[in-house]
């Protein structure tokens, strides 16, 4: 009995007179047609919709996260017509008025070390970093003390206080 050599995919085979059904299963037949969809295994992950995008491995840390609209306002007083502000982005705390304050408000400003600023329209006063807690913490008793002075300009009751 004679055997018959394996042959490798370089190699052709040169006996195609014995096409037996063993043969058939032993070697997988390779479709004719190009075109033709190629067999994926069982445990393959099917083709999905969104494989052009990153794997959440590859996302993770990559995220942007939404803030805060900057500047955020920290307290209002409608009825005074001030309001505080924080820019994290400037490094500042500003002071806006609805009307042009008095001049005893101005100088409470002045002597709280903030500067006008023409172009906003808003006092302001930079926040550093190492001093930032307490610039927040000073600005917030000023904003009160100012609030306290235009109601009192005005004969505007003080109402209960609002928490910040």
């Amino acid at each position: 009995m004679a055997r018959k050599r394996k042959t490798t995919t370089n190699e052709t085979s040169s006996d195609t007179s014995t096409n037996t059904a063993s043969a058939t299963i032993a070697e997988p037949q390779v479709p004719a047609n190009d075109n033709a969809p190629v067999p994926v295994a069982v445990n393959d992950p099917a083709p999905a919709a969104n494989d052009n995008q990153s794997s959440f491995a590859e996302r993770v840390g990559q995220r942007k996260r939404a803030f805060a609209p900057d500047p955020f306002e920290i307290a209002g007083d409608y009825l005074a017509g001030v309001r505080l502000f924080e820019s994290r982005r400037d490094h500042q705390m500003a002071l806006k008025f609805d009307e042009k304050p008095s001049q005893a408000v101005i100088d409470k400003l002045k002597e709280a070390k903030y500067r006008w600023n023409p172009t906003d329209r808003i006092w302001t006063q930079p926040v550093w970093p190492a001093t930032a807690m307490t610039t927040r913490i000073k600005a917030e008793r000023l904003y009160q003390e100012v609030c306290q002075m235009i109601r009192s300009e005005r004969g505007i009751e003080s109402g209960p206080e609002i928490p910040f």
